[in-house]
């Protein structure tokens, strides 16, 4: 029996102790605030809080939540708040948190979302209805909604395709309407509402008045995009703009339109022959050209950067390039993050284009450490002897391609192989660290080749 006794009082000192140390020993310590019933409890919402959004506002996933501060609230109303902004389709993931407020019976409530990152723009085509109407009436259907992005999900195309098809019908046009992710230019995409019927397809395209450009130079730029596809005339206006317009306005004919299109039937190939009226205009020139923003280089250096003159055609190929040439010149100073933002504006009494360089340098960044790896001590030495950019000062981006370009080129070392500089930049510090990588064969400095000075 005694082991059996000993192993009871045991088990009920073990049991004692568990009590004790879980609190249930003395529960009058544990403070009302921190249980956790209160988390269950209805009480005011006195804030409402949204993280994680950068497609849409706060207002407007609040507006789909259905919740408002002041409002009694527990799990299940947050439970249900989640539901339906998970039912639009729109989020990834959708999270909740609520938390007493300080001193006080009401939640402070945060939702945590995360977008679906394919939104495009929304077109309607074929409707013959006012958009304008039709978009008050969706905005009014979905908080959510934007002409600007729409999320390309499956239960979204679905729903909206819905909501267009009884606004169709409340107009007298019964039609089953149809929403698709159709290419709009490349690498961009839009959402097309239509109507849920075959459409007849593009086989041929053919241009009248055009003679700045040869109709073969046409045809060969819009065939691409445009031969095969179903056929709707805001569809195929978007392809002109996106395959033709380009060509034009690299001629200076920067208000060129395509004033009728007109469509008949192919006889020896199904589809249509789409035939476009093209109004080239006059040619225009580049008007004033100007510098704005809190630029590290002068602006005249940044315009002759540009290759850009008063008088040059306005060709806006060549715009591009002097954004890009501008940029490059504010990074090469250290501004790694520049943005530089083009404002054109058409002056068509002096058939001139006036464009303002927008510049925006961000923080400067400076060098960091230089490491060398796969050299000697003293080949090891002779690269850090020559490296001109020094720790703090401005990092030129393109500087570490260029030296090592320079020291193949003039034949410093026997035997190298491959080299490569690995840079790694600190978005905090605004510091670039270097380090450059050397393999080959045997680094042997040659005599007589030394001082070899970089940018």
């Amino acid at each position: 029996m005694l082991p059996f006794m000993i192993r009871d009082m045991t088990r009920a000192l073990f049991i004692v102790m568990l009590a004790t140390a879980s609190g249930f020993a003395q529960p009058k310590s544990i403070p009302k605030k921190a249980a956790p019933a209160a988390l269950v409890a209805r009480w005011p919402i006195q804030s409402l809080a949204v993280e994680g959004s950068r497609i849409y506002k706060p207002e407007q996933i609040l507006a789909v939540a259905g919740l408002k501060t002041g409002q009694m609230a527990g799990r299940p109303e947050f439970e249900a708040a989640r539901d339906r902004l998970v039912a639009t389709g729109a989020f990834e993931t959708v999270g909740y948190k609520f938390i007493p407020a300080a001193g006080e019976k009401s939640y402070v409530a945060t939702f945590q979302v995360t977008e679906v990152e394919q939104a495009y723009p929304v077109h309607f085509e074929g409707l013959h209805v006012s958009e304008l109407e039709l978009t008050a009436t969706l905005k009014a259907r979905d908080p959510l909604f934007s002409l600007d992005h729409l999320a390309a999900t499956q239960p979204v195309l679905e729903r909206y395709s819905k909501w267009i098809s009884e606004f169709m019908a409340s107009k007298g046009q019964p039609e089953k309407i149809a929403g698709s992710v159709t290419p709009a230019s490349p690498g961009d995409y839009v959402i097309v509402f239509h109507p849920d019927r075959p459409l007849p397809v593009v086989a041929l395209v053919n241009f009248r008045g055009n003679h700045v450009i040869p109709e073969n130079v046409l045809h060969e730029a819009v065939s691409g995009a445009a031969v095969g596809t179903p056929y709707t005339e805001d569809r195929f206006r978007e392809i002109l703009n996106a395959s033709i317009r380009p060509l034009y306005e690299a001629r200076g004919r920067v208000r060129v339109a395509f004033p009728e299109i007109g469509t008949e039937p192919t006889t020896d190939v199904k589809g249509l022959r789409v035939l476009v009226t093209v109004d080239e205009g006059e040619s225009y020139t580049l008007g004033k050209l100007a510098i704005q923003g809190q630029t590290p280089v002068h602006p005249e250096t940044l315009m002759k950067d540009a290759d850009l003159k008063t008088g040059d055609v306005a060709n806006y190929d060549k715009v591009a390039k002097g954004v890009e040439a501008i940029r490059k010149a504010v990074r090469h100073a250290g501004y790694l993050d520049a943005k530089v933002m083009p404002d054109r504006h058409i002056d068509d009494g002096k058939k001139a284009v006036d464009v303002t360089f927008f510049v925006e340098p961000g923080p400067q960044y400076t060098m960091g450490k230089l490491t060398i790896a796969g050299l000697d001590l003293t080949a090891e030495a002779e690269i850090k002897r020559i490296w001109t950019l020094t720790e703090g000062k401005a990092f030129n981006p393109e500087y570490p391609d260029f030296f090592l370009n320079s020291v193949r080129q003039q034949g410093l070392f026997d035997n190298l192989a491959n080299t490569k500089a690995d840079v790694h930049v600190d978005e905090k510090r605004h510091v670039a660290d270097v380090t450059l990588r050397f393999s080959g064969g045997k680094s042997e400095e040659k005599p007589g080749r030394r001082g070899g000075r970089g940018m």
